[in-house]
């Protein structure tokens, strides 16, 4: 019998913040997706030889219709918005030269997969003659947050009692109610299209570090992955950097809501780790209930009413928003990020992306209208 690889964590001494902030490129006539990526990273690049602290800020990512803009390593909400909304800037500028818009949603609403090209890179190449249709299909744009931990022993814990909270941070950023022409009935169908890839979806709720390294060595064994980061789960350990990366949320449009979510899972896990650290029990919640909270999510978006416990009591989640964000203030106080945090109560005041797309199109019933509406809200 082999013996599963160790899989050493690189410990964070304080909780600290890194976000990846997906966004697709459009035409600025058509509207469509643009596959300008290509056109667009060579003048990154151009660029990044004058200005050397933008290296490694923007990336790639597997279509040529999408740009990710990924932060350095910081200590508070305010200080990721500042490095985030830098590169924005820097981006925005290079699109207008090239005819494309930034849009930030989860989805489209109405381009189509055959016409997206692949980015170059055999990671990327495998990924789809493996996946095939479903791979093809991946036209969906995302938020991950990064939060340090101190010591890999706290990770599983606080990440599976992190899930009772993954409606919450779904709802809140919903914004993919439309594909392909039409609308799909849910708040966030990019949830649902990303967890066919074999990898994705909801995590496993192991207690022991020792038995995530066991499933690593099974996953690599039997060649379902070849590294660490093939493991795509909605909430996943990232041993390399030190850090719970959560990446349940959908694209999002504007750095103020984009705050307002980052402060919020900024704040869940790090009250989840002190409460760890003073000898608590954390709390968590069966694997299938956890499922139909992220259906819920996905499909009612801010009017799901979700599971809160192992007794099956329910809640609308707003109402557990409201006071979540009340239990909360303290932790946000000592983060730095009691203004993003009272964000969250703007979201669900002015209605969530799905929602705000979706009364565009009752308005104008002109999708282009839609794409438009996304592309004015980032800033």
């Amino acid at each position: 019998m082999s013996f599963p690889a160790p899989i050493a964590f690189t410990r964070s001494p304080r909780p600290t913040l890194g976000v990846e902030w997906e966004l697709a490129l459009v035409d600025k006539t058509s509207r469509d997706l643009a596959n300008a990526a290509d056109e667009l990273f060579g003048l990154v690049d151009a660029r990044v030889g004058d200005h050397p602290a933008e290296q490694g800020r923007i990336h790639r990512e597997l279509l040529r219709n999408t740009v990710e803009l990924v932060t350095g390593i910081c200590t508070t909400v305010g200080e990721a918005m500042d490095d985030l909304g830098s590169s924005l800037e820097v981006v925005r500028g290079l699109c207008d030269r090239i005819g494309v818009d930034l849009y930030g949603a989860g989805t489209h609403p109405f381009a189509e997969w055959s016409a997206q090209q692949l980015s170059e890179g055999h990671r990327y190449a495998e990924l789809i003659e493996r996946t095939q249709w479903w791979g093809r299909q991946m036209l969906i744009w995302g938020v991950h947050v990064h939060v340090g931990i101190d010591h890999r022993d706290k990770v599983l814990p606080i990440l599976s009692s992190l899930l009772k909270y993954y409606p919450h941070l779904l709802a809140l950023s919903a914004s993919s109610p439309m594909w392909a022409g039409g609308s799909t009935g849910y708040a966030s169908n990019r949830a649902m299209m990303f967890q066919q890839l074999p990898t994705a979806g909801l995590p496993f709720q192991f207690d022991r570090w020792g038995e995530f390294e066991h499933f690593v060595h099974d996953q690599k064994t039997t060649g379902i992955i070849d590294h660490l980061n093939e493991i795509r789960w909605d909430i996943r350990p990232s041993p390399s950097l030190g850090t719970i990366e959560v990446r349940v949320c959908d694209g999002v449009s504007n750095r103020r809501e984009l705050a307002a979510i980052v402060a919020l899972t900024h704040c869940l896990i790090v009250d989840l780790d002190r409460r760890l650290t003073a000898g608590e029990q954390l709390p968590q919640m069966a694997p299938w209930l956890v499922q139909e909270n992220k259906w819920r999510a996905a499909r009612y978006g801010l009017d799901a009413i979700v599971i809160q416990d192992a007794d099956c009591s329910e809640r609308l989640v707003t109402d557990d928003l409201a006071e979540l964000l009340v239990r909360l203030e303290p932790v946000a106080a000592s983060l730095g990020c009691l203004d993003e945090l009272g964000g969250v109560a703007d979201i669900i005041a002015r209605g969530a992306s799905y929602q705000r797309q979706r009364a565009v199109f009752a308005e104008t019933g002109d999708m282009r209208a839609v794409v438009d509406s996304v592309v004015a809200e980032l800033s």
